[in-house]
């Protein structure tokens, strides 16, 4: 792997602030972002992502690469918490498993969003598509997190809440994420469609705008993943090498589905990057709702406290590097 990568991808402004928020933590510094700012700057990154995401794919239309890559991308989030669930419930009980396995089929917005500001800094183009495939990523891994609770621990789900399937369907699919992220996407079609003269005067706000609102967000972030650090001798040597290990492995499968479907450099990245990262935010949200016997420390400490970071700082150069490697089209 070529170490500039690397080094490229630590000194690019958003990694730094996140450095930056994990030291603050570390020193003892008082500095904090209050609390409503976070998830406007997330809303934020969400809805930019996603029009500028709708205007490439009415650009692009769901021709050639477009709903395969699609169709692989949900294929990869029912199977990730499947075959994840099997090497945690070796070590875990069917709750904990079982949310942490949905944790890991499901995606990171942001960790998609910093690898777009990587490809831009390598100068390679990527298809707007991509966040059609990281919209449609987090609700089937949802369903499955919560059907392996229902199917592998039937007597331990019968003592505790019952699960209430309306409420599973409407976390899944209208959670504020991907809500956002499809209402987004929609609004950049029409407007490509029907009104392309108003683009322009969006331009500010989601171009001009981003890599400021994404610097910020990482500083939080950092803070945030630092003050999960205490978390992490709850979650035991086990877990930690799961959600460093796992990633890998799924970038690794990443790379391959990306070389069948012929995706360029750009766009394999992308693709692997979803397959390799783990949310933080709505599929906790829905375990916390729908499966409470299991420990929310555990799910939301290894996916932000190690594999965010991971996948942050050195994941997305170690997939590119992959990539290079086993794409004929990237070498």
């Amino acid at each position: 792997m070529d170490p500039s990568l690397i080094l490229q991808n630590l000194v690019s402004p958003p990694v730094l602030f996140f450095f930056l928020g994990v030291t603050a933590v570390l020193v003892g510094s008082d500095l904090e972002i209050p609390a409503p700012i976070p998830k406007l700057f997330s809303l934020y990154l969400l809805l930019a992502i996603g029009f500028k995401g709708g205007l490439e794919l009415q650009h692009s239309g769901l021709g050639g690469q477009v709903l395969p890559t699609i169709a692989a991308a949900m294929a990869m989030s029912l199977l990730v918490p499947l075959y994840s669930y099997l090497v945690l419930k070796t070590r875990l009980d069917g709750f904990n498993a079982a949310a942490i396995a949905a944790t890991y089929g499901s995606i990171s917005a942001v960790t998609f969003i910093t690898a777009e500001s990587f490809l831009e800094t390598q100068n390679l183009p990527f298809d707007g598509f991509m966040v059609a495939a990281l919209a449609l990523m987090e609700s089937p891994a949802i369903i499955v997190g919560l059907l392996l609770v229902k199917l592998a621990a039937p007597s331990q789900q019968a003592e505790g809440p019952k699960m209430g399937w309306s409420s599973v369907l409407r976390e899944s699919f209208l959670n504020s994420s991907v809500f956002l992220l499809v209402g987004s996407l929609a609004i950049g079609l029409l407007v490509a469609a029907f009104s392309p003269a108003s683009i322009d005067k969006m331009l500010p706000f989601t171009d001009k705008l981003f890599y400021g609102a994404l610097s910020f967000f990482l500083l939080d972030m950092g803070i945030v993943a630092a003050q999960r650090i205490r978390d992490l001798r709850q979650a035991g040597a086990f877990l930690i090498g799961f959600s460093v290990l796992m990633p890998l492995f799924n970038a690794l499968v990443g790379t391959l589905i990306a070389r069948g479907l012929g995706l360029g450099p750009g766009n394999a990245l992308l693709f692997v990057v979803l397959c390799a990262s783990a949310s933080y935010i709505a599929v906790p949200a829905a375990m916390r709702m729908t499966v409470p016997q299991a420990n929310p420390s555990l799910y939301i400490s290894t996916a932000l406290g190690v594999t965010f970071p991971f996948n942050i700082i050195v994941g997305i150069p170690i997939y590119m590097a992959m990539i290079k490697a086993l794409l004929p089209t990237a070498g």
